[in-house]
């Protein structure tokens, strides 16, 4: 449970005058408050129809740009699909909002490499994301064999500098479930950029050390990951402390503790390699609280308080700025964003539900209260 807590600035565990930036940390009274440039999410699960239109403003109020995922229904496997997906995001968005959706591509066998040049010539595709067959939600039309029947379009796709999105876990129902990002990385990963060395891979909400080693042993600038709130705050307890916790369950599932704390230390060390990516994924109530619950935790309320406490507990605040808002644009080649958004010591409590016409949806840590609370300046 995270406990509300107000710090005074004296008890900042880095000099002030460390923070790159610095006079952008203010203390008023024995608050603080921070400014940022404004992040992106470079994961990000908005859904469509009636759950894209109640969950878009979340992010929107945050966020500068998001990395959108394709896994609909069908999912998203053309350039063609793409524009008219992102038309539907920006019809809904709130009045005067300035999100702007970056569109990915679903990786299918069937895929083909003048698909990866339409998307690359679209100015709205930026990524290819690769669904191993069965591995998570909505992945039923992924890849089954990656060597085998996707590696002209992945030989394009380096030709055209488009970035690979890995969910990195093998679906293989013989291996479990917290060895499949680790089988993944020695079975795809490795061999992948091996063979494919210019190809730009992000291994999306990493879970394990064993990724954090991996990333931290490629080629900066080639290999990245995104991570999420989730898994940098809860270890797999957290599925099933005081009964099962349905809220808390996602794909990649939660690790042990020992692989949190990695994942925290890398994360907060002030590397290039690792920025933003909440995989905030939206579920109704129902399809979480029943016999089979869907895998997704949804934190787009919640994710820019969550990465400040866990800096903030680090003794890494002035990492922050880099993680949310400079090495997600620098990897894609994407300028950094110009508009700053505040976050201050000031203690909220998170609505238990988000009730729509359609259902509820239950946020990640619903009816905590959190230390820092962002807004726009």
């Amino acid at each position: 449970m995270i406990k509300s807590l107000v710090l005074p600035c004296k008890a900042l565990k880095f000099p002030l005058e460390k923070f790159e930036g610095h006079k952008q940390l203010r203390c008023k009274g024995p608050k603080m408050e921070l400014t940022l440039t404004q992040p992106d999410d470079w994961h990000l699960h908005l859904r469509d129809g009636d759950l894209l239109e109640g969950v878009v403003s979340h992010s929107a109020s945050h966020f500068g740009r998001a990395i959108v995922m394709p896994n609909l229904k069908p999912p998203i496997t053309t350039t063609a699909a793409a524009v008219a997906y992102r038309e539907s995001i920006l019809k809904v968005l709130p009045v005067n909002s300035n999100f702007t959706p970056l569109m990915t591509l679903y990786l299918t066998d069937k895929t083909n490499p003048e698909e990866i040049k339409r998307a690359r010539s679209s100015d709205v595709v930026f990524a290819v994301k690769l669904y191993p067959a069965g591995a998570t939600t909505n992945s039923q039309d992924g890849v089954t064999d990656l060597f085998g029947k996707c590696l002209p379009v992945l030989e394009e796709m380096a030709e055209q500098n488009m970035p690979l999105l890995v969910h990195g876990e093998v679906s293989d129902t013989n291996v479990d479930i917290f060895d499949r990002e680790k089988v993944f990385i020695e079975t795809i990963l490795k061999p992948l950029v091996q063979r494919l060395p210019q190809l730009k891979v992000v291994m999306e909400h990493i879970t394990t050390m064993d990724a954090v080693r991996f990333v931290e042993s490629c080629k900066e600038g080639s290999v990245a990951a995104t991570v999420t709130p989730q898994h940098l705050l809860l270890n797999r307890n957290s599925l099933f402390q005081g009964g099962l916790q349905p809220h808390n369950y996602c794909l990649p599932v939660l690790k042990r503790e020992i692989h949190r704390d990695a994942i925290v230390a890398a994360v907060t060390s002030g590397s290039k390699r690792f920025f933003l990516g909440t995989d905030s994924a939206p579920h109704e109530r129902r399809r979480k609280e029943c016999p089979c619950g869907c895998a997704g935790i949804y934190n787009a309320p919640v994710a820019l308080s969550l990465y400040a406490k866990v800096f903030e507990d680090a003794g890494a605040l002035d990492k922050l700025e880099a993680f949310t808002s400079f090495n997600g644009p620098d990897f894609y080649g994407l300028p950094r964003n110009t508009s700053k958004i505040k976050m201050a010591r000031t203690p909220w409590k998170v609505p238990e539900s988000f009730s729509f016409a359609f259902g509820d949806i239950i946020p990640m840590f619903a009816g905590e209260t959190l230390e820092w609370q962002p807004s726009f300046m």
